[in-house]
């Protein structure tokens, strides 16, 4: 399947003005348009512009609030619990991780759970705003529920992304940012649009069988934890998940597991939820709270160095430093374009016609 390139800003205009005429004030409708760039600029293609179409659908069901009133429900001088009053996890997020970096400021570290939110877009958006700071960023997210435990065909928790972010010298940030399942959704999307087959191990078919079938989810199959199986370790991939799931929702009265909301608007949440939406766990801590910020960069890039230095498996092969593809892939979209889909291309296309808007041309 064939892309256009489209400049950052024009794409990036366009993004704002889906979300103003969503009914969000300007200012947030420029924090969630640029979530959604910098994962297109970051090369997470199935996090950025390819979801705006969800997220006004959402809206159209009432689901989302263009206008929340964020507040803070429970706090001490190093945590809070924010509720998200509905609105666009592409706003709370920020806020709660800008809370974050305020207490870390004052305390040393910060940490801010997150209720009656929405999809927050990339993990690693977040995190990183604690890296300008030299801080170390942490941002979770549970998600809808499509990926079964170990040991079962039933659906019981997201793919629940984890990011942990540190900042370096010479070096850019390491950035680990990764959902907690063998694949994201969003990997399965983009292979639905290709047409093309998935690896196995991503998906089971719903009697727990393997499956290469990009559309497995829509005959009831599921998203397996990381690790795939008990023999190659999805016991740990469906711990990384579950710490998620606790953190994020438990821990701050959002719905979890099961009941976590679809993201997708055709589908309705379940009756008598326990919590309220989408739960975010966000953090910060200062690097100056253990040791002085330039020793700690001076042994991060000696790290990362030592890493990069090592002996490949063979001659094309390199470690690859966690951040080091979504640097390189900004470097070259904020020169030559963001490449998008026909597929979703279109969609954008449409929503444009929707809500009487101007779609950008490609390059």
């Amino acid at each position: 399947m064939s892309s256009l390139l489209f400049q950052e800003e024009s794409l990036r205009t366009f993004t704002e003005s889906v979300f103003i005429a969503m009914g969000c004030e300007e200012d947030d409708a420029a924090t969630a348009a640029d979530v959604l760039i910098s994962s297109d600029l970051r090369g997470i293609d199935s996090h950025g512009v390819a979801r705006l179409s969800g997220y006004v659908r959402l809206w159209e069901k009432e689901r989302i609030n263009p206008r929340p009133n964020i507040s803070v429900v429970h706090e001490t001088a190093t945590t809070a619990t924010v509720d998200g009053d509905s609105g666009l996890g592409l706003v709370v997020a920020p806020f709660a991780m800008k809370l974050a970096i305020e207490k870390a400021e004052k305390y040393g570290s910060g940490w801010v759970s997150v209720r009656n939110s929405n999809h927050f877009g990339i993990a690693g958006y977040h995190a990183m705003q604690a890296v300008q700071k030299d801080m170390i960023g942490f941002a979770m997210t549970n998600a809808s529920p499509l990926v079964a435990p170990t040991f079962t065909t039933e659906r019981l928790l997201g793919t629940n992304p984890m990011c942990y972010a540190f900042p370096a010298g010479e070096y850019p940030p390491v950035v680990v940012d990764m959902a907690t399942a063998a694949a994201a959704n969003g990997k399965l999307e983009i292979a639905q649009r290709l047409n093309k087959s998935i690896p196995e191990g991503w998906v089971q078919t719903n009697t727990g069988g393997p499956s290469t079938d990009a559309h497995a989810l829509k005959s009831g199959g599921s998203l397996l934890p990381l690790g795939s199986d008990r023999e190659h370790g999805s016991h740990k991939g469906f711990g990384l998940s579950a710490t998620v799931d606790i953190l994020t929702a438990v821990l701050s009265g959002a719905n979890y597991g099961p009941w976590v909301p679809p993201f997708v608007a055709f589908l309705d949440p379940l009756p008598d939820l326990p919590g309220k939406g989408i739960g975010h766990f966000l953090g910060a801590m200062r690097v100056d709270g253990f040791r002085p910020v330039e020793e700690f960069k001076q042994h991060m890039d000696q790290w990362i160095g030592r890493f990069k230095a090592a002996k490949p498996t063979h001659e094309d092969q390199k470690v690859i430093i966690p951040g080091e593809p979504e640097l390189e892939a900004e470097k070259i979209r904020k020169e030559a374009g963001i490449p998008l889909t026909d597929a979703v291309v279109r969609d954008l296309e449409e929503l444009s016609i929707k809500l009487d808007l101007d779609f950008p041309s490609g390059l």
